[in-house]
């Protein structure tokens, strides 16, 4: 239709040009503006014909001799040649120029789309899960036949819309193979989300115009959302652990209180009761073993609570010289008689080694290892602690019983955290070794599990010895 347009515009000029006997350089003018009209809406070849059109029909009945395609002047040949260059010239430019409006048209259009994706993805609450909620307003408003997300946290795919070309596989290929994809056969197009390091997870788009320009923009925008949304939970995670340490401090300090009363009471009746008046043998061991185990009850209850306090806090040491062999021999000489059913020995070298050390904590540290021996070994199994000193002090505690499992050996020092042979075994609130590793880190050491090969198990306490001065001076 716009070539039948245009050729009945040139034939119309024709005419008139013809009937009142023009001149060709004046016809010309015409047939250009004529041409320059049609580029308005026509393609470049389209507009291309018509100026051939235009210059054969200027040959044909203006330029002599009239009524043949022969030329007889130079000067008409400069005509006909400035005619059809000039009208391709002007064809291009105007195709170009009508190209060009139409693509800022497009990117006006689809910036306003970005703009009314992103205010509808903010406008979620940011507790909103990770899903088809999240999908909809990009399909909706870029007009997708499909729209498809890999979520890395939940290892899920979330689709809107109806495929033909098998987007979810394509979006889950393109997040395992941790990079960005295009089907251009199938029109879909694939892009990670997050850093190369972090990936997020995959989305996918079917039937996206423009997508080599728009899908890494909508890519980034999907990842944003995706981020906020992770935030959110980690926050709400944190506020809520935050809440419940705060509760289970509170609890700790009440039940502590409440156990220490009756506690002090038990011990002092049974120390009156023992210093009253004489009392039968089997009287005076049973009122030895009421105010011995209260003792140790109590001891219990003010360890669990010193841990618990340490457990929520930095562990600020108030340093001093100390002797570490020495350290280790009074928590061994302490557990040898709250423990009487356990083998436990001591063995230290010739050697020595000064500490700078918080007594109060470091005992504290090597109570729970020692604890941790006895209660987690059967009766009469042997525990023996090591001292050594070279570059650093080290402490040693091993004891019979089954290995820690391999799959449990990296989570041994988290909080809370219980194996599932320490659960069967005994009861603990699983902060010990945390609370122990803790302390050991303040004073510049470490806690670490040693590698038995099978043979009972054993932890390590390391800390930075002091250099005498005459290896300083060295």
């Amino acid at each position: 239709m716009r070539l039948l347009r245009g050729a009945a515009l040139i034939a119309l000029f024709t005419g008139i040009c013809h009937r009142i006997q023009l001149n060709s350089a004046s016809t010309a003018l015409l047939y250009l503006i004529a041409i320059v009209v049609q580029s308005l809406d026509s393609s470049f070849w389209e507009a291309a014909i018509i100026s051939v059109l235009a210059s054969a029909s200027l040959d044909w009945f203006f330029i002599d001799p009239a009524d043949s395609f022969a030329v007889a002047h130079p000067l008409d040949v400069v005509t006909l040649l400035s005619l059809l260059i000039a009208s391709l010239v002007v064809t291009r430019i105007q195709t170009r120029s009508r190209l060009e409006a139409r693509e800022a048209k497009l990117q006006r259009e689809n910036t306003e789309r970005l703009y009314r994706v992103g205010r509808e993805l903010y406008a979620q609450p940011p507790s909103a899960e990770v899903g088809p909620g999240m999908l909809r307003p990009f399909w909706s408003a870029f007009e997708l036949e499909a729209i498809c997300l890999f979520d890395k946290a939940g290892m899920e795919l979330h689709e809107v819309g109806s495929s033909r070309g098998n987007l979810a596989a394509k979006t889950r290929d393109g997040y395992i193979s941790g990079r960005n994809a295009d089907y251009p056969e199938v029109g879909i197009s694939v892009r990670c989300l997050g850093e190369r390091d972090s990936v997020l997870g995959a989305i996918g788009f079917e039937g996206l115009r423009q997508a080599e320009l728009m899908a890494p923009a909508l890519a980034s925008l999907a990842g944003s959302a995706m981020e906020r949304s992770r935030i959110f939970r980690a926050a709400s995670t944190a506020a809520a652990s935050a809440q419940a340490e705060t509760l289970r401090s509170a609890i700790l300090d009440a039940l502590a209180h409440e156990f220490k009363t009756p506690l002090a009471t038990i011990v002092t009746a049974a120390g009156g009761i023992r210093v009253a008046g004489p009392m039968a043998p089997s009287q005076a061991e049973l009122a030895e073993m009421i105010e011995s185990e209260a003792s140790r009850l109590g001891d219990l209850t003010s360890r669990l609570l010193q841990l618990a306090r340490l457990d929520k806090q930095e562990v600020k040491p108030r340093l001093e010289p100390a002797d570490a062999a020495e350290l280790a021999a009074a928590s061994v000489s302490r557990y040898t008689g709250l423990w009487p059913d356990r083998r436990i020995s001591f063995r230290a070298g010739s050697e020595q080694a000064e500490v700078r050390v918080d007594p109060e904590l470091m005992t504290l540290a090597l109570n729970q290892l020692l604890e941790n021996a006895c209660k987690y070994s059967r009766p009469d199994a042997r525990i023996v602690v090591e001292f050594h000193a070279n570059d650093d002090a080290t402490i040693a505690v091993w004891n019979e019983g089954e290995p820690i499992p391999p799959g449990e050996r990296t989570r041994i020092f988290d909080r809370f955290y219980r194996g599932a042979e320490a659960r069967r075994t005994a009861a603990g609130s699983g902060l010990g070794l945390y609370v122990a590793r803790k302390i050991a880190l303040a004073h510049g050491g470490d806690v670490a599990l040693v590698d038995t090969e099978g043979d009972g198990v054993a932890f390590r306490l390391t800390l930075p010895a002091l250099k005498s001065e005459a290896s300083v001076v060295e």
